[in-house]
């Protein structure tokens, strides 16, 4: 059976309607792609269109300030895409004239853009024969040709790469390339694909040989870490809470938070009122110290488990450059913290 063919048929009966598959317009399918990385299409959607009824144009984002930018982009996590689309914004809009690189090679110098967002646009703006090699082309791929690649070795996205690129007809690759994402994403899916409806298990070798639960092969992902935050709901005679940036590098870097003690297990009323005094978070007189969730809120990054717990600190007087409660709420915060607010302060 012809593959490309069967999948790009496939696929014009199949696909999604997705805002983004209606425009060339670079700048619409970059924003696009940069959401829609480690994000679910239905996730993202929304904030899809948030952006671009903020930001019209290129111009609007690079004008922006970042704490707009992080603001909007709360909730989805993967925080240094949105100071990368931010600092991208601005080299395209102040340094190139408002206008996108137009070839695969170019658009891979942008800020925060790797090897699949630049064949996507390339590809889906500038009709460039690239292919675009994500888990869905990984999965597709794999089974279909029965590949036992370790698609975690680095070569592997070479091998797959040039693969696409044969199958891929070339006064057409935007089609392609969407058609394969499609089909890992409806179809081909990771768990318990239909295959018997498939339109392409006529020539699976992976259904075939009954692999297909065993492909693509991926080695083990890094050990976990688990860390332990301890947030300090200070709060004052007049209500107002102490907000801190995080401006180091890691984690959220850039949005803000209630100061915290972090520790390597949980622990005590009884350390943090120690700790309290000992890092001098404020000069106030402590009144009382009591856990605000007795059940500790597990919050699961990629490659760490953060075990987050809220203190509510009384203090006497007023705390030096607190904040009040309307005023914190607008700025950006991690959505475990933004989640919490919302629950206690409404």
């Amino acid at each position: 059976m012809n593959f490309t063919k069967s999948l790009i048929a496939w696929y014009l009966q199949n696909k999604r309607d997705l805002p983004w598959r209606h425009t060339t317009n670079p700048y619409h399918i970059w924003l696009s792609e940069i959401i829609l990385q480690q994000t679910r299409v239905a996730q993202g959607m929304p904030y899809y269109f948030a952006f671009t009824a903020a930001f019209p144009t290129v111009f609007d984002l690079a004008n922006a300030s970042e704490q707009q930018v992080l603001k909007l982009w709360q909730g989805l996590g993967y925080y240094s895409r949105a100071r990368n689309l931010h600092k991208t914004a601005q080299i395209v809009a102040f340094e190139l004239g408002g206008k996108f690189p137009e070839n695969y090679c170019d658009l891979l110098k942008l800020k925060g853009v790797g090897e699949y967002t630049a064949a996507a646009i390339a590809s889906f703006s500038f009709n460039e024969a690239v292919p675009v090699v994500d888990g869905n082309v990984f999965r597709v791929l794999s089974r279909y040709f029965d590949i036992e690649t370790d698609i975690a070795n680095a070569s592997a996205k070479k091998e797959f790469a040039a693969l696409a690129f044969e199958l891929m007809p070339k006064e057409n690759p935007a089609i392609f390339n969407q058609a394969m994402m499609e089909f890992g994403a409806l179809q081909c899916v990771p768990k318990s694909p239909d295959c018997p409806v498939c339109p392409l298990n006529g020539g699976c070798l992976a259904l075939k040989y009954k692999k297909v639960d065993r492909l693509p092969v991926k080695s083990k992902k890094a050990k976990v870490r688990n860390r332990y935050f301890n947030y300090l709901i200070f709060s004052d005679d007049d209500d107002q809470t102490i907000l801190q940036k995080r401006t180091a590098k890691g984690i959220w870097h850039n949005l803000y938070e209630f100061p915290l003690i972090e520790t390597d297990q949980e622990v005590d009323d009884a350390f943090i009122s120690e700790q309290i005094q000992n890092k001098h978070f404020v000069s106030n007189d402590i009144v009382s110290l009591s856990e605000l969730r007795h059940d500790v809120s597990i919050h699961k990054l990629t490659h760490q488990h953060l075990y987050i717990k809220f203190w509510q600190v009384k203090v006497a007087g007023n705390v030096a450059g607190g904040v009040d409660q309307q005023t914190a709420l607008g700025y950006p915060f991690p959505i475990v913290i933004y989640n919490f607010i919302e629950k206690e302060w409404k």
